[in-house]
C-alpha cells in the first residue's frame, strides 16, 4: 500500500471517537466530540509516514519532546491507525493550519491533519510548502 493509501484507509481520533476521512459527506459524516471549531492532530512517530521503522526508544522520545512542547496549551492523547500500525498522536483543539504543520516538520511528519468542525484537510508537508486535501469526517468504529 502507498504512503497516500495508508493514510486515506487509517482511523483517527481518541480511544472511543474515530474517524475517516471521506471524499463526501454521506450518512455517517459526522464529527466527533473532540472536533468542535478547529483542531490538528499531530504524531511525533514513524518520521516520514514510515510505518514501524523508527525504533521504539526513539518514537518514545520523540512523543515525550512534542507533549514538552505542547504541555502549556489544552490536547486530548490520540492514536492513529490500529491494531499493528496503531501510534500515539495528539487531538490539539484550537490550534491553526500553520502551527500543525509547523510541529508536524518539526517531528519529520509526511503530513498532519487539520480540521474545522467535521471538515478535515491531510496536509502533506512537502519541502516547498504544503499540499492540502479536503475531506470529511466520517465516524468509524473505535
Amino acid at each position: 500500500m502507498d504512503q497516500r493509501a495508508a493514510f486515506l484507509a487509517a482511523t483517527y481520533g481518541t480511544g472511543s471517537e474515530r474517524l475517516r476521512l471521506a471524499l463526501a459527506p454521506g450518512p455517517l459524516a459526522a464529527a466527533p466530540s473532540w472536533a468542535a471549531g478547529r483542531w490538528a492532530i499531530v504524531t511525533a512517530w514513524n518520521p516520514g509516514g514510515q510505518t514501524q521503522t523508527q525504533p521504539q526508544a526513539d518514537n518514545l522520545r520523540a512523543e515525550r519532546e512534542l507533549l514538552d512542547l505542547i504541555a502549556s496549551r489544552p490536547y486530548l492523547a490520540g492514536v492513529n491507525g490500529k491494531g499493528v500500525w496503531a501510534e500515539p498522536s495528539v487531538i490539539l483543539p484550537g490550534l491553526g493550519l500553520r502551527q500543525a504543520a509547523e510541529l508536524g516538520r518539526r517531528f519529520g511528519q509526511a503530513a498532519v491533519l487539520f480540521g474545522v468542525g467535521r471538515r478535515v484537510a491531510l496536509v502533506w508537508l512537502e519541502a516547498g510548502g504544503v499540499w492540502v486535501e479536503r475531506f470529511w469526517a466520517q465516524l468509524a468504529d473505535a
